[in-house]
């Protein structure tokens, strides 16, 4: 979809079917500047791991236990572009052998709760995408 495009697709059937202009919640038709940020919360891992440390530090080895499916290196490259971002604290102890404990800046904080409400929003709406994939997916065949 274009960013242009406002309009709601309809399929056509016997019936009439009318497309209804929707104003944009925001909109940035201009480059806005967040596309960097967005494509940092759009990223996979990016929601599990602020998730998981909003419950508190984690050690690597704790972070990828809990974060089902990630591999060391995209975890790795998770936790540097979010201490990159200024989203997560990288602390080294020194014990033999080091330790490493990540943990959430004010910043991270601050976006769990943005987290929270995509995560309620998904529960509430799971079973209704499911259906309409299904529906998709058999008009596909």
């Amino acid at each position: 979809m274009s960013v242009g495009h406002t309009e709601v697709t309809t399929e056509v059937t016997d019936e009439v079917t009318t497309e209804v202009a929707v104003d944009p919640v925001v909109s940035c038709a201009e480059e806005c500047g967040v596309r960097d940020v967005q494509d940092r919360l759009g990223d996979k891992w990016t929601v599990h791991v602020v998730v998981e440390l909003a419950a508190g530090p984690r050690r690597f080895r704790e972070l990828q236990r809990l974060v089902t499916g990630v591999s060391q290196r995209m975890l790795t490259l998770t936790l540097r572009r979010l201490e990159r971002d200024g989203l997560v604290t990288r602390t080294v102890y020194p014990t033999a052998p080091p330790q490493v404990e990540y943990a959430l800046t004010a910043t991270g904080h601050s976006m769990t709760h943005l987290i929270k409400q995509l995560i309620d929003w998904s529960l509430d709406h799971r079973a209704v995408i499911g259906r309409a994939r299904e529906e998709w997916d058999a008009k596909q065949k």
